[in-house]
């Protein structure tokens, strides 16, 4: 054994033995619990950062804690591997995103590899591989026959140079992000899935998930957002050029509160409502304004942030209750993919439509009052807002026949006339919109269908897939190369054999995510997963995922089109065979039983404004730190000219900031159990994590000093640990050790308790007390006249002991070096194969206890007693302690003594 901790050494050789030894390959086994650890597979970008080694390695300390335990652990790992980033990069450089990809996918596990984590890497896979991909085909052409997918128009946004769609958060200030140029909004036909049909499902089984946390469970929901109100329509004579009516004579609207319908001064439309664009064609200003909202972003965020613009159509709409007539405008706030892309306004009763009607001078009615003393207040002015204007809790007012009726009776009231009107009714509404799923991208799976002149859209057969992408191909950034690949495009109609063209569109990269964990549960074959079904009879073992581990930005979208696909797998049988226990009643009706949500890692941000007004970043090794007289940092100096830069705190680590810190160069100079050590001791995993390099300093320090103490002691342990299990009666021992030994034990108790909650720093803390235990214990350890039978150490008996469970509740977290000392100091070969540790309840048992000493409920003193004595002898004992002797001196009598065990005593003296 090298007195000096190498670490790099035992590293290698304890990630070449588990590789050698397939430690870490799953295999279903019924005889013994199952346990699925998953952490949100990475995109492979070039390089892990921070996020990365503390997101897995959360993931892998969960995982050698439940295999320790007895579980049969499953730890798989993959790629997202499609996606734009990889377009973006191949424009750049030139090269096809293929090769990129997979240059990078190398590298990066690599990475993974040095950290050590235990991965089943025979499962490994890449979404942009054709035997993934291929099953994201097939599901899709199940949804399709069972309506769940779907084609129809959908309104884009369409870069004219990159000759491309950008998603929303691509498009800044109405222009492209890449190219600058003005964005249009198209309508071009696309695929939708079905998420709505599925939302009263994904709202209600919410509540089967009490292993997720609660604030994104309240995002889910929100995000579902189902909303009860009235769909109803306003009549209108108006036509197209054909003279048909519009709509059937009907602009539909949908609103939570038809208790203050009687407040509508005006209806608002989206610039591509049919209305508006009739209502254009006569109005150069009114085109050129609706023109200009296509150019907008159509991101709710921004809708609700952005100054509200309108213009009147000119055109009016009846009013179904008062018949009056409503001016119709176009409104910049109004989504056409967003309910019935028009909204009713009622600028007493909603603060948007209030603004609105104030900046364009229009009518504002209240129809909405508190009720005071003297019944409904009615008619006075609303000259700004007031946050009760749009309170469920007031009554109707300037409304007819509904004055006074409560929201509730209102709402009731009015949906009824509209119902017998032929014009509305009550209608339960979500804010959650079907999934367009179709991306006019290359770097993606292909959408399978081919397109006839004769038989129009037709599904690719099940035995011609998967359709392959073409790897070969470099975007210029003038389009979908596909549309340029003839040997990809062109193709026989499978139906009548005619000259076909192949869609060139692919889907959505969220559709890759969203069943990856079911693929990695899939039995596998030599060459990999089976290559004949999309998921099988194992997948019965390991689903659900136990514990699911990711960023919380994945809290929405990612999570909410798992829980939808894997749903959907159910429902079109393709889970009813492999997985028999699959239920609507079940937990497998949801993918995720338990969810954790790391928090962020951030690193000092420095920077410096450039002549030009720009800020120039720089990363902490370029600086110097300057703290004040207290320590606190307060600058920093650049160490290249040595002026000042800007320190602008703490933030999330990122490559724009240039505050990242390079794993593979921290692995390098302290090893991968040192960083794996400092990101599970530094913060709980919920919360965000500050870098610290002295936080890295003292957790290498901390594991050299456990390799000193091993060194040091090794003769000794191992003289022990060879002879087999040797026991140390504990009332054999001095009191200084039976303290020492109840004090070890206490702190593996609660490292216990803290892997359960995932409290991985305090797990972390727990070690290094006991370390600092081991190293405090001195001879004498027996007491006076008790010697062993046999020719060791009393003291190495117990640090053997005391080592051997400091080294297994520290093997999760720091696999290497404890799997290294396990075998040096004879513990055994495998850490992994021993049991894990539970204390020692006759070495928590204390024999004497500190009791408080109150006189009348206030603290006077303490006493040590024996833990066995009786009551009326502690009772004898408190009233013999000056402490209490002092308040019976002026003739006051004991009126009674409260013993509450093990903690206190309380005389109470009149």
């Amino acid at each position: 054994m090298q007195p000096q901790y190498p670490f790099q050494e035992i590293e290698h050789a304890t990630q070449q033995g588990w590789a050698t030894k397939q430690t870490f390959r799953a295999v279903a086994d019924s005889s013994k619990p199952k346990y699925y650890c998953l952490s949100m597979f990475p995109y492979p970008s070039g390089k892990l950062h921070m996020g990365h080694v503390r997101n897995y390695t959360i993931g892998d300390v969960l995982t050698r804690y439940h295999r320790m335990k007895g579980y049969n652990v499953l730890q798989p790992m993959g790629w997202d591997a499609f996606g734009l980033p990889a377009e973006n990069a191949a424009i750049q450089n030139k090269v096809p995103p293929a090769k990129w990809t997979y240059d990078n996918i190398a590298y990066m596990k690599k990475q993974l590899q040095s950290l050590g984590f235990a991965i089943d890497w025979s499962r490994e896979l890449a979404t942009c591989q054709p035997e993934y991909y291929k099953w994201n085909q097939w599901l899709f052409l199940r949804m399709l026959e069972k309506g769940i997918a779907y084609k129809k128009t959908q309104v884009v946004n369409w870069d004219p140079v990159d000759q491309t769609v950008l998603a929303n958060e691509q498009v800044i200030d109405g222009r492209g992000w890449r190219t600058g140029a003005l964005v249009e909004k198209r309508e071009i036909p696309g695929y939708y899935f079905n998420i709505t049909g599925y939302a009263q499902q994904l709202l209600d089984d919410l509540d089967k998930l009490p292993g997720w946390p609660e604030r994104v469970k309240t995002m889910q929901a929100n995000w579902i957002g189902k909303s009860t109100g009235v769909r109803f329509a306003f009549t209108h004579a108006i036509q197209d050029a054909s003279g048909q009516l519009i709509d059937d004579g009907k602009l539909w609207v949908f609103t939570t509160r038809a208790d203050t319908i009687m407040g509508v001064t005006f209806c608002a439309v989206a610039a591509e409502h049919p209305l508006a664009t009739l209502a254009a064609g006569s109005n150069p200003a009114l085109s050129a304004f609706i023109d200009k909202c296509k150019q907008g972003s159509v991101m709710e965020a921004d809708m609700a942030t952005m100054e509200k613009e309108g213009m009147d159509t000119g055109l009016t709409v009846t009013h179904p209750l008062t018949g009056e007539q409503v001016p119709v405008w176009v409104g910049n706030y109004v989504l056409m993919t967003y309910g019935e892309g028009a909204v009713m306004a009622v600028p007493a009763h909603d603060e948007r439509d209030f603004a609105f009607a104030k900046k364009y001078h229009l009518p504002i009615k209240q129809s909405v009052a508190e009720k005071g003393e003297g019944g409904i207040e009615k008619g006075y002015a609303i000259e700004a807002w007031q946050e009760w204007y749009a309170s469920k809790s007031g009554y109707c007012c300037n409304s007819g026949k509904y004055d006074g009726l409560s929201y509730e009776a209102a709402v009731d009231a009015i949906a009824a006339d509209l119902h017998a009107k032929g014009l509305g009714d009550k209608q339960i509404n979500w804010r959650l919109r079907d999934w367009g799923v179709s991306r006019q991208r290359y770097w993606g799976c292909p959408i399978p269908i081919i397109h006839c002149d004769s038989c129009g859209d037709v599904p690719v057969p099940d035995d011609q897939l998967p359709v392959k992408l073409p790897e070969d191909c470099v975007p210029d950034g003038s389009g979908n190369p596909l549309n340029k690949r003839e040997d990809f495009l062109n193709c026989a109609c499978p139906k009548c054999g005619a000259p076909a063209k192949r869609e060139t569109d692919t889907m959505d990269t969220f559709v890759d995510s969203s069943w990856y964990y079911a693929r990695y549960a899939t039995s596998t074959v030599a060459s990999g997963f089976n290559p004949d079904v999309m998921v099988d009879a194992e997948t019965n073992h390991w689903m659900p995922v136990d514990q699911y581990i990711g960023g919380i930005e994945h809290a929405i979208l990612h999570l909410l089109y798992s829980r939808f696909w894997w749903k959907v797998m159910g429902d079109v049988g393709l889970l009813s065979s492999a997985t028999p226990r699959f239920a609507r009643d079940d937990v497998c009706r949801e993918p995720f039983a338990n969810l954790l949500t790391q928090g962020m890692v951030l690193n000092h941000i420095f920077s410096r404004r450039t002549d030009k007004g720009g800020i120039q970043y720089y990363a902490p090794e370029e600086v110097t730190l300057v703290h004040d007289a207290a320590g606190k940092l307060t600058g920093a100096t650049l160490n290249a000219d040595g002026l000042p830069v800007d320190f602008q705190g703490m933030g999330t680590m990122s490559k724009s900031k240039r505050n990242g810190v390079d794993p593979q160069a921290l692995i390098e100079q302290y090893g991968a159990d040192t960083a794996r050590f400092f990101m599970m001791f530094a913060a709980p995993p919920e919360q965000t994590l500050e870098w610290s390099d002295a936080g890295v300093d003292g957790a290498h320090r901390f594991l050299k000093r456990l390799w000193s103490f091993a060194y040091e002691n090794s003769e000794a342990i191992k003289a022990i640990t060879s002879r087999g299990p040797v026991l140390l009666e504990i009332n054999n021992l001095s009191d200084s050790a039976k303290a020492a030994l109840r004090e070890l034990h206490e702190n593996l108790k609660q490292a216990n308790f803290d892997l359960e909650r995932h409290q991985f720093n305090t797990v972390g803390a727990a070690c290094m007390k006991i370390l600092n235990i081991l190293q405090r214990i001195n001879e004498p350890v027996l007491k006076s006249g008790y010697a062993l039978s046999i020719d060791i150490s009393p003291r190495a008996l117990i640090w053997a002991n005391g080592l051997s469970i400091l080294l297994r509740i520290l093997s999760p977290i720091c696999p290497h070096i404890t799997q290294a000392l396990w075998a040096e100091l004879g513990y055994g070969d495998d850490i992994l194969a021993a049991d894990w540790p539970q204390p020692l309840e006759a070495a928590l048992v204390q024999d004497e206890i500190e009791l408080v000493i109150q006189v009348n409920g206030k603290l006077r003193g303490s006493v040590t007693v024996a833990r066995t004595l009786e009551k009326a002898a502690i009772e004898a004992l408190a009233l013999e302690q000056s402490c209490v002797q002092k308040f019976l001196e002026d003739g006051a009598s004991v009126r009674k003594i409260i013993v509450v065990p093990n903690k206190l005593i309380n005389v109470v003296v009149g």
